[in-house]
Protein backbone atom coordinates (compact mmCIF):
# COMPACT_ATOMS: atom_id res chain seq x y z
CA UNK A 1 0.00 0.00 0.00
CA UNK A 2 1.59 3.08 -1.39
CA UNK A 3 1.47 5.70 1.28
CA UNK A 4 -0.24 8.67 -0.23
CA UNK A 5 0.53 12.18 1.12
CA UNK A 6 3.92 11.16 2.78
CA UNK A 7 6.36 13.28 1.31
CA UNK A 8 10.26 14.95 2.52
CA UNK A 9 12.05 17.73 2.09
CA UNK A 10 13.66 17.92 -1.13
CA UNK A 11 16.78 15.25 -0.89
CA UNK A 12 16.45 15.18 3.04
CA UNK A 13 14.53 12.36 5.27
CA UNK A 14 12.48 14.75 7.01
CA UNK A 15 8.84 14.00 6.57
CA UNK A 16 7.15 17.73 5.43
CA UNK A 17 3.88 18.70 7.73
CA UNK A 18 1.76 17.35 5.20
CA UNK A 19 2.60 13.92 6.01
CA UNK A 20 1.77 13.89 9.96
CA UNK A 21 -1.67 13.31 9.35
CA UNK A 22 -1.65 10.51 6.90
CA UNK A 23 1.00 8.86 9.49
CA UNK A 24 -0.91 9.62 12.18
CA UNK A 25 -4.03 7.35 10.83
CA UNK A 26 -1.35 4.90 10.08
CA UNK A 27 -0.11 4.77 13.68
CA UNK A 28 -3.55 4.79 15.00
CA UNK A 29 -4.77 1.50 12.70
CA UNK A 30 -1.29 -0.33 13.29
CA UNK A 31 -1.83 0.12 16.98
CA UNK A 32 -4.90 -1.65 16.75
CA UNK A 33 -3.30 -4.66 15.61
CA UNK A 34 -0.44 -5.17 17.15
CA UNK A 35 0.24 -8.55 15.64
CA UNK A 36 0.51 -6.97 12.02
CA UNK A 37 3.95 -7.18 10.50
CA UNK A 38 5.09 -4.48 7.68
CA UNK A 39 7.74 -3.70 5.98
CA UNK A 40 8.40 0.01 5.51
CA UNK A 41 10.14 0.54 2.03
CA UNK A 42 11.62 3.61 0.47
CA UNK A 43 11.81 4.89 -2.88
CA UNK A 44 12.90 7.78 -4.79
CA UNK A 45 13.07 8.93 -8.67
CA UNK A 46 16.26 8.17 -11.08
CA UNK A 47 17.77 12.09 -10.16
CA UNK A 48 20.95 11.53 -8.16
CA UNK A 49 23.33 8.70 -8.07
CA UNK A 50 22.52 5.24 -7.57
CA UNK A 51 24.53 4.90 -4.47
CA UNK A 52 23.21 8.40 -3.17
CA UNK A 53 19.53 7.43 -3.46
CA UNK A 54 19.93 3.78 -1.89
CA UNK A 55 20.63 5.33 0.92
CA UNK A 56 18.04 8.39 0.96
CA UNK A 57 15.64 5.58 0.66
CA UNK A 58 16.89 4.13 3.86
CA UNK A 59 16.93 7.13 5.26
CA UNK A 60 13.37 7.90 4.13
CA UNK A 61 12.06 4.44 5.54
CA UNK A 62 13.38 4.91 8.74
CA UNK A 63 12.20 8.19 8.88
CA UNK A 64 8.37 6.52 9.06
CA UNK A 65 9.45 4.18 11.13
CA UNK A 66 10.57 6.77 13.49
CA UNK A 67 7.40 8.47 13.46
CA UNK A 68 4.94 5.56 13.46
CA UNK A 69 7.08 4.61 16.87
CA UNK A 70 6.85 7.68 17.92
CA UNK A 71 3.30 7.67 17.99
CA UNK A 72 2.50 4.70 19.37
CA UNK A 73 3.33 1.58 17.14
CA UNK A 74 5.37 -1.37 18.46
CA UNK A 75 9.07 -1.06 16.66
CA UNK A 76 8.89 -4.73 16.27
CA UNK A 77 5.66 -4.30 14.07
CA UNK A 78 8.43 -2.88 11.55
CA UNK A 79 11.32 -3.70 9.66
CA UNK A 80 12.62 -1.16 6.96
CA UNK A 81 14.44 -0.84 3.76
CA UNK A 82 15.57 1.29 0.99
CA UNK A 83 15.25 0.58 -2.52
CA UNK A 84 16.43 3.67 -4.00
CA UNK A 85 15.73 3.61 -7.47
CA UNK A 86 15.15 -0.12 -8.47
CA UNK A 87 11.62 -0.07 -8.29
CA UNK A 88 10.18 2.88 -10.82
CA UNK A 89 6.00 2.89 -11.19
CA UNK A 90 6.40 5.38 -13.60
CA UNK A 91 8.70 6.72 -15.90
CA UNK A 92 11.56 9.10 -14.43
CA UNK A 93 11.48 11.47 -17.86
CA UNK A 94 8.93 13.87 -16.68
CA UNK A 95 8.37 15.39 -13.35
CA UNK A 96 4.71 13.35 -12.47
CA UNK A 97 6.76 10.37 -13.00
CA UNK A 98 9.43 11.09 -10.96
CA UNK A 99 6.99 12.39 -8.30
CA UNK A 100 5.19 9.13 -8.76
CA UNK A 101 8.47 7.18 -7.85
CA UNK A 102 9.03 9.20 -4.63
CA UNK A 103 7.08 7.33 -2.53
CA UNK A 104 6.77 4.99 0.80
CA UNK A 105 5.21 1.72 0.68
CA UNK A 106 3.87 -0.48 3.34
CA UNK A 107 4.03 -3.98 3.00
CA UNK A 108 2.28 -6.66 4.86
CA UNK A 109 4.85 -8.78 5.75
CA UNK A 110 2.87 -11.07 8.57
CA UNK A 111 -0.56 -11.16 9.23
CA UNK A 112 -2.23 -13.45 11.75
CA UNK A 113 -5.38 -13.26 10.11
CA UNK A 114 -7.33 -10.68 11.73
CA UNK A 115 -6.92 -7.44 10.28
CA UNK A 116 -8.31 -6.98 6.44
CA UNK A 117 -5.68 -5.53 4.07
CA UNK A 118 -6.80 -4.13 1.09
CA UNK A 119 -4.26 -4.12 -1.41
CA UNK A 120 -3.16 -1.24 -3.84
CA UNK A 121 -4.45 -1.77 -7.37
CA UNK A 122 -1.67 -2.92 -9.79
CA UNK A 123 0.33 -0.53 -11.97
CA UNK A 124 0.04 -1.09 -15.28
Amino acid sequence: MTLEGVTFETDSANLTETSRPVLDKVAAAMSKYPRLKVEVQGHTDSSGADAHNMKLSQQRADSVRDYLISHGVAADQMTTKGYGETEPIADNSSEEGRAQNRRVVLRVTDNPGDVEVKEAPPVP
